[in-house]
């Protein structure tokens, strides 16, 4: 994959403002996740909970996947940034308790949930208010659990994570709470974003060999998941994504 001009920018230059690249690399492939899940739907309000800075919007403005954007965030200096945006199709941002959802039900065609569920100490209620407020849900989550997970421990606190999912424990938790998968996707880190990762956030120095080596990583992965079927895919994914809509069957488990 060739790298963007941003990147390539940020490469030459390590301009200051190199996070704010990262997180807008970072939310161009999630956007992507989201849009490929739902390549069937046509939503018309899309309510994006704990939306963080707005990164994921950007690109969901900027490919027009919904008329309708709204966002809700803890943080109100995530929805300052957020309106600073100015995104066209961005309707309303607020905060939020980060379980309470500030709209009356079934009040959206699709929420998205985006890298969140892993922060959250009471999954089950919010994934609740999530159902109370639109039909169709989109959950991605990184797939932390993985062979020598116990050597991470420490990275995946850092980064605030209390709960770790894999592929199968993510729709079962999803089934249980009376949601309905519809489509997934797996996926791995795109060479792009390594490299990015490598030579700006860690300023590792930038050689050919390391370059071909991150690129043959991916391209021999990506081809063993083809060969050997989802399971492997799986196994080499680092986010997991899942589009669900409430079930017509009244599940009550608790």
């Amino acid at each position: 994959m060739m790298l963007s001009e941003e990147v390539k920018t940020a490469y030459d230059n390590f301009y200051t403002n190199s996070d704010v690249a990262w997180r807008m690399l970072g939310a161009k492939y999630k956007a992507q996740n989201i849009v490929d899940v739902c390549k069937a739907l046509k939503p018309g309000k899309v309510l994006e909970v704990g939306a963080g800075d707005g990164s994921i919007l950007h690109f969901l403005n900027e490919w027009n996947f919904a008329p309708e954007l709204y966002a809700i965030e803890i943080a109100q200096s995530g929805v300052d940034i957020i309106n600073g945006r100015k995104l066209a199709r961005l309707k309303e941002a607020q905060t939020f308790d980060g379980y309470k959802i500030p709209y009356a039900d079934d009040s959206f065609d699709l929420v998205v949930l985006a890298h969140v569920l892993e922060h959250v100490e009471h999954e089950r209620i919010l994934l609740r208010e999530l159902k109370r407020v639109s039909k169709y849900i989109v959950v991605e989550v990184p797939k932390d659990y993985r062979f020598g997970v116990d050597t991470r421990m420490k990275h995946f606190l850092d980064y605030g994570h209390i709960n770790m999912y894999t592929p199968t424990s993510l729709r079962f938790l999803l089934q249980s709470e009376g949601l309905d998968i519809l489509e997934d996707k797996v996926s791995m880190t795109a060479p792009e974003t390594v490299k990015f990762n490598e030579f700006v956030n860690k300023k590792a120095p930038k050689t050919f060999t390391k370059n071909l080596k991150i690129e043959l990583e991916y391209k021999i992965k990506k081809t063993l998941g083809n060969l050997l079927g989802r399971k492997k895919q799986e196994q080499f994914a680092n986010a997991y994504t899942v589009l669900t809509k409430k079930s017509d069957q009244n599940l009550h488990i608790f």
